[in-house]
Formats: structure tokens, C-alpha cells, sequence
């Protein structure tokens, strides 16, 4: 419970599992591996933000959902596993924002998920990343970010 008591002192609390807004899993384990599908930043059941970075959605309301994502992508990870202390590490985040076609700072929006994960995992969150600008994401989305965890 290591993890939950450092999600406490960061005054985080897991949400409900958020359902997928398609035809797909939310999550997928492969060996030692999980398989997290693409992520939006969802608060109970509503997309906190839409549009573009930066006409219609700040840099800071970017890094917001980038934060929301991470959350409830633990909340579905431990609905999983039973417990959050059974991440080894976090493998590799893939992160979708979608830009205007000037914006080039996706490593920024990106930057908001990593550090949370450092922060709650120490070096076990340290991972691989890919920041990639897209024109539109599903549902008018800002952001999606996928995961992958290793897990023990």
C-alpha cells in the first residue's frame, strides 16, 4: 500500500474506472506487461476540456488533462491488479495532442503526466515517450495518452 499512501500525500484520489467510449478494452495484460487503450481526460463520465492547444485550450489546461489521464489510468490499473504496489515500472507513455498547426511545445503537455508519475512512483515512473501533435482526437479531446506498465 505504499503507493496508495503516496497518492494520499499528493491529495490524489482514484476516480471510478472510466468505460471506454468505444468498441475496445481499457486494458490488456500480455505477460508481465499492461496494455493501457488511449485515455481522455475524463472527469465522471464528461471530457474536462475540448478543442485545440493553444486556440481553444491553454498550455496549463493541456497539462491539467495530461494530470487527469494519469489518474485515471492508475484508477484502471488498480481495479486490475488489486493493488498499485504491483507496478514494476511505467514502460512507455504515447501521448496524442491535438494542435494547431503552429503549436510545437507536445513535449511540455506531455511533461505534466511524466512528472506525476515520478512523483508517485519515484524511478519506477521514469519511462519512454513519444509527444506527437495531431489535427483532431476523438470526442474533441485535447489529449489522449496510452500506457504501458510492467507489472509483478
Amino acid at each position: 500500500m505504499f503507493i496508495e499512501e503516496k497518492l494520499k500525500m499528493l491529495g490524489i484520489e482514484l476516480p471510478s474506472v472510466p468505460k471506454p467510449v468505444g468498441s475496445y478494452v481499457s486494458l490488456l495484460q500480455a505477460g508481465s506487461l499492461l496494455f493501457l487503450s488511449g485515455l481522455l481526460p475524463v472527469i465522471e463520465g464528461t471530457l474536462k476540456y475540448r478543442g485545440r492547444v493553444v486556440s481553444e485550450v491553454s498550455i496549463e489546461e493541456a497539462e491539467d488533462a495530461a494530470r487527469i489521464i494519469v489518474i485515471n489510468a492508475l484508477s484502471i490499473v488498480k481495479a486490475a491488479l488489486g493493488d498499485l504496489d504491483r507496478v514494476e515500472r511505467c514502460v512507455k507513455l504515447t501521448g496524442y495532442v491535438a494542435s494547431d498547426n503552429t503549436f510545437t511545445e507536445q513535449p511540455r503537455v506531455l511533461n505534466a503526466a511524466s512528472n506525476l508519475l515520478v512523483d508517485i512512483f519515484g524511478e519506477k515512473g521514469k519511462h519512454t515517450r513519444a509527444a506527437i501533435g495531431v489535427s483532431v482526437l476523438p470526442l474533441n479531446a485535447p489529449l489522449e495518452i496510452e500506457f504501458i506498465f510492467e507489472v509483478g
